[in-house]
């Protein structure tokens, strides 16, 4: 158990010292929040539940769009 507590400890303290690390680890949040929240609600519309009323419809056209010869 040592181990793992020691390992905690090193990030822990590496991440307390950084100065520039921590406005890149800020930056790489903001970049991902706006990669899976803003885009997805934009460009990402589900098209499935506005199309078919239940989970049967749905799964079947998923079935066929999986299976259709291309």
């Amino acid at each position: 158990m040592s181990i793992i507590k020691r390992i905690f400890n090193f990030y822990v303290e590496g991440f307390r010292s950084m100065t520039v690390g921590k406005s890149l680890w800020l930056l790489i949040f903001i970049k991902l929040f706006i990669m899976f929240a803003i885009l997805k609600l934009f460009f990402f519309p589900d098209l499935l539940s506005s199309n078919f009323d239940n989970d049967d419809d749905r799964a079947r056209h998923v079935r066929s769009e999986l299976l259709k010869d291309r």
